[in-house]
């Protein structure tokens, strides 16, 4: 039985705690902080696992892994929201939802009447869309909590600290982020920016992604009327408060997504550095015992159950190293 030893409590070392700990290694998980908080980039998530949604501007490892994601956060207890994805754009933009659909596959074209029987909210605002009808959702907040609260009860030992993986004794994976880039020379972080609002008057059932000309949007429900928005991605890590234009132009496409956008009561507001490599896909390297996880991008709980396996792999059957794109 290994012993393993964790660095970095986000999505991706929690997902390879619980993958090696059912493996049968012997985990512990050593983070800055006591628990999962806003101090991760996890914690600011969209929680979409839509791998055939991704496939517009991601690469195919993408979206094959990325269709074992949603079994996975059920099998751990999770509770995952199986709805479905619908892509919409006003009527001036159409050309961009069939420029979607050319890059993608596994949806359903849906007229104005279709896109009103299933989200009522939106009747009569969009004339066309596409509808994911596989796809599913979750709450990034409450799975981390969830999976922190399961693996300690399971015999997983947590302690905060901060430390250098490489001065470690024994097998350790650094699962750290974008914190890693004092180690990993071509990691750079790419900004995202989201908000947290609340408007009861807006039900939605699913995740609604609006093909905006300036700033494609996603919304998210949440429950209780509260809605995530997010999309922007901005190349660079500098900046720890969203920009002036980012809020104005993720307000502005929500509105068009629904005027009643408008009286919404605006919760949170968030930025993280998503780590992403040159290709934007997930990477494991290893240096004698010292393995490194990282790279998940913007696909951090959609990616990072293929990532928790593929650093199961190298642990477990030592021949090859595996890859994103062969795993």
């Amino acid at each position: 039985m290994p012993e393993v030893t964790i660095i970095g409590a986000g999505v991706a070392g929690l997902c390879c705690a619980a993958t090696l700990h059912a493996r049968g290694a012997q985990v512990r998980v050593i983070d800055r902080a006591a628990a999962p908080g806003a101090h991760g980039c996890s914690w600011w998530a969209g929680g979409m696992l839509a791998p055939f949604c991704e496939g517009e501007s991601a690469e195919e490892p993408v979206v094959r892994l990325g269709q074992k994601a949603a079994d996975w956060w059920q099998d751990q207890g999770i509770e995952v929201h199986r709805h479905g994805t619908l892509v919409v754009s006003p009527a001036r933009d159409h050309a961009d939802l069939r420029r979607f659909g050319k890059r993608t596959v596994g949806f359903t074209e849906l007229s104005g009447p279709q896109i009103d029987a299933l989200e009522p909210d939106l009747a009569g605002r969009f004339a066309k869309g596409l509808f994911f009808g596989t796809e599913a959702h979750l709450t990034p907040r409450k799975a981390l909590d969830r999976l922190w609260t399961k693996l300690a009860a399971s015999g997983v030992s947590f302690k905060q600290a901060e430390v250098d993986p490489a001065a470690l004794p024994g097998l350790v994976v650094d699962c750290r982020g974008f914190s890693a880039r004092d180690a990993l020379s071509d990691l750079r972080g790419v900004k995202g920016e989201m908000l947290m609002l609340s408007c009861p008057d807006i039900t939605l059932s699913r995740p609604v992604r609006l093909l905006h000309p300036r700033i494609p949007l996603y919304v998210v429900p949440r429950g209780d009327g509260i809605f995530m928005l997010g999309a922007t991605m901005i190349e660079g890590a500098a900046g720890k408060h969203p920009t002036a234009r980012a809020l104005l132009e993720l307000l502005s496409a929500a509105y068009a997504l629904n005027p009643a956008f408008g009286e919404a009561e605006v919760l949170e507001i968030g930025v993280d550095s998503r780590p992403a490599f040159p290709d934007n896909l997930p990477r494991v390297t290893r240096e004698g015992d010292l393995i490194r996880a990282n790279g998940l991008f913007r696909h951090g709980f959609l990616l990072a159950p293929a990532l928790a396996g593929m650093v199961a792999d190298a642990i477990f059957d030592t021949q090859e190293l595996p890859h994103a794109h062969s795993a």
